[in-house]
């Protein structure tokens, strides 16, 4: 048999070898013979629509609730609640908005001497609160910055035998937060809707003071900020420095870092390495409104026309006066028309006049740096309403304040510190690109 086999096989290689595509024909034939006799078996199927249904019911046992039910009765939990304290506030107030009704709790915060000293009728102060679930206090936390670096805690809580309270200090932690705004009227409405921090706002325009004018600001300009947050407990006591920011208006955009080169006094610096701070500034005033130029003008006292020598800004009485510029104080007391004034004597023979002072915060021969509080706003001497005089005043001369300060000079990065100032350009760019982004994501 097996002879016979090897005999057929003998006879059918050569064959196929001879007519490989008839071969390769007739396999195909048989697979679509094969397929069209499994379908023709599977359409000879019942119609499961045709075919009998039948219910199936079991009994299922219900889960334990009941069991569950007790276990959640008995069960207690905690509610946490956030606050910041007000000037009007007392121990019952206070509880009151934390949503806890606990009349022992109010009678602990009343009486305790911690908290009359670092609580009640402090205003600006976080709090928070924890109570249990029939809102009776539980904890209470209250922190406040002590000092650069450190913060501290006042902390109020029950125990087995009452109520007992503690201060602790803690160190802040430094963070950092991006904001970024549109100006649809002034700075400070734009920075509000923004989320930014007043102290914010004043530093932005203070970088940016010599070459924008803010009160002349256009619909449509916009700006970029990165400012530093110390926080406690993790939550944001109060706003640090502007680290970068970026501002666009009529046209043109300013950029500006926090940089400090080792050993020396930090500033702010445009991205090129250029130093914003120049040797004066451009207004006595943080924010003021210019009334009266240099320039000639009709004298409200002595109802004649004569020249103007200096900048007459109008604020409310009490706001405070700085220093332009780094400088000697002169003089400080009462000269005629001038009422309350300060003389400060800076380099190259410049004096500053600061005059119609409700108060004087120097003395004759002290040194000061620009931005020094040195007096306030006030209506001494020979004036119609509240506001400063400012003279700028060089070998004697009478020169425009406004282009004094614009027209002095600025400084750069050194060569050594030029490295170490572009990699953190380079991050600060990436940051403030990363801040207008989020104003354009949710503006979509």
């Amino acid at each position: 048999m097996k002879n016979g086999w090897v005999a057929v096989m003998d006879s059918v290689v050569p064959a196929l070898q001879r007519h490989p595509k008839r071969l390769t024909a007739f396999v195909a034939a048989l697979l679509l013979c094969g397929g069209g006799g499994a379908f023709a078996v599977a359409s000879l199927a019942p119609d499961a629509a045709d075919m009998p249904v039948r219910e199936v019911a079991y009994a299922v046992d219900t889960l334990p609730l009941q069991a569950q039910v007790d276990a959640l009765d008995v069960h207690r939990f905690n509610l946490y609640r956030s606050e910041t304290t007000r000037s009007s506030d007392t121990a019952r107030s206070l509880l009151d908005r934390l949503g806890i009704q606990d009349a022992a709790a109010v009678a602990y915060l009343s009486s305790d001497a911690r908290v009359r000293q670092a609580l009640l009728g402090r205003a600006g102060r976080a709090v928070t609160a924890e109570a249990t679930d029939d809102h009776r206090l539980h904890k209470l936390s209250v922190r406040w910055a002590a000092d650069g670096n450190n913060f501290q805690r006042l902390v109020i809580e029950r125990g087995e035998r009452g109520f007992a309270s503690r201060v602790e200090q803690a160190p802040l932690v430094a963070s950092s937060q991006l904001a970024s705004g549109t100006i649809r009227s002034t700075l400070f409405a734009a920075t509000d809707d923004a989320g930014l921090p007043e102290s914010v706002a004043t530093q932005v325009a203070e970088m940016f003071a010599a070459d924008i004018d803010f009160r002349a600001l256009r619909k449509g300009d916009r700006f970029s900020v990165v400012y530093e947050t110390l926080e406690a407990d993790g939550e944001v006591l109060r706003a640090g420095r502007v680290l970068s920011a970026e501002f666009e208006s009529n046209g043109k955009t300013h950029q500006a870092m926090w940089f400090q080169e080792p050993g020396q006094k930090g500033g702010y610096y445009a991205l090129d390495g250029q130093s914003l701070r120049r040797a004066f500034l451009t207004s006595p005033m943080e924010f003021s409104r210019m009334t009266s130029g240099f320039a000639n003008r009709f004298h409200p006292i002595l109802q004649t026309w004569r020249a103007h020598l200096g900048v007459d800004y109008a604020a409310p009485i009490g706001t405070a006066v700085r220093t332009v510029g780094d400088g000697v104080i002169e003089f400080a007391g009462v000269q005629n028309g001038f009422g309350n004034v300060i003389y400060v004597k800076h380099r190259n023979d410049m004096v500053t006049v600061y005059a119609h002072l409700s108060r004087i915060l120097v003395k004759k021969g002290e040194s000061v740096e620009q931005g020094t509080e040195i007096g306030a706003v006030g209506m001494t001497g020979w004036t119609t309403g509240p506001h400063l005089h400012f003279e700028f005043r060089v070998n004697g001369e009478h020169q425009d304040p406004t282009t004094i300060a614009k027209q002095s000079e600025v400084g750069t990065v050194s060569a050594a510190a030029k490295a170490q100032f572009e990699r953190t350009a380079s991050v600060m760019r990436q940051q403030l690109s990363s801040a207008a982004a989020i104003q354009q994501a949710s503006a979509e």
